[in-house]
């Protein structure tokens, strides 16, 4: 929401405070107001505190609208068996056109973002020759800032958390066993049931006790869960509230702050805001508030 600056005030002071985060050190009044988990702080009394950080230039990027439902869960879902979160983009890679073309059309419904198919060739060792292939990739940091989020911020397959945000919904948890299914796993041919694979045994172990399955980890290879067809049957299915949108701000540990006095006769010049509707503002990404 914006806030418009409505006054600036010039003060002079004889001291200062330089306070040292694990980002970045920078400079304010002794009484500046700090934003920490317990509340407001003065900024000479934030040694060994807790700070609300942003990356600030990120904040002026486009945010992106998530629209729930079924092709959210499948696009979760096949990221999280077949695709790659980059730094600033979100792309999947396989053979299948058809399972491409799904996780494009599922990528634009639930994000709005324009997902294209592309033909491409890759190495094969299996071949040795280049296999034919298809690629849908969507530059944004926003969506890869995302994704990272609902994994549990590390979106590398083999540390990847199971994404619970998927139980928001049976429509969209639905979704996520599909997107799965169609990047590592497939349906059982002799009876209804569906085997995802995976070496990340935790992701496997929480996804069994959300359906009731029994899961039994193997050692060295990579592990099955067999779901049912009928696993709603269990009861096992709680719904959970996760939110849809990007949480911006962390946390930062106040490593030292240090005083500063003015020498000779020349004090320092600060500047106070007066923000209206809302009094906080960010100094180095640290969040911060005008005066009581």
């Amino acid at each position: 929401m914006q806030t418009s600056v409505t006054e600036v005030a010039t003060v002079k002071v004889r001291e200062i405070v330089d306070v040292v985060t694990d980002h970045v050190a920078f400079t304010v009044a002794a009484d500046q107001m700090l934003g920490t988990p317990d509340g407001w702080t003065h900024a000479r009394d934030a040694e060994g505190a807790v700070l609300a950080w942003t990356h600030a230039r990120k904040l002026c990027r486009e945010r992106l609208t998530i629209t729930p439902g079924y092709e959210f869960g499948y696009l979760i879902g096949a990221t999280c068996s077949d695709g790659t979160v980059g730094k600033n983009y979100v792309s999947l890679v396989v053979n299948d056109q058809g399972f491409a073309e799904r996780y494009a059309r599922c990528l634009t419904a639930s994000t709005g973002l324009e997902a294209r198919l592309e033909s491409i060739t890759r190495p094969s060792g299996y071949l040795q020759r280049p296999a034919p292939g298809f690629r849908v990739r969507v530059v944004s940091s926003y969506l890869a800032d995302l994704m990272r989020q609902y994994v549990g911020g590390d979106a590398h397959h083999m540390r990847q958390r199971f994404p619970r945000v998927v139980l928001r919904d049976r429509e969209t948890f639905d979704g996520f066993l599909d997107g799965y299914t169609d990047g590592d796993g497939c349906r059982i041919t002799t009876w209804p049931a569906r085997v995802l694979v995976s070496a990340n045994v935790p992701f496997l172990a929480e996804l069994a006790r959300v359906v009731g399955a029994r899961f039994t980890p193997r050692v060295d290879v990579a592990s099955h869960l067999v779901i049912a067809d009928s696993w709603p049957s269990r009861g096992t299915f709680t719904l959970e509230q996760h939110r849809l949108d990007l949480v911006g701000s962390t946390w930062v540990e106040v490593r030292d702050v240090r005083l500063r006095r003015a020498e000779g006769a020349k004090p320092f010049t600060l500047y106070s805001y007066r923000l209206d509707p809302h009094p906080g503002f960010l100094v180095n990404g640290h969040l911060a508030r005008q005066p009581w």
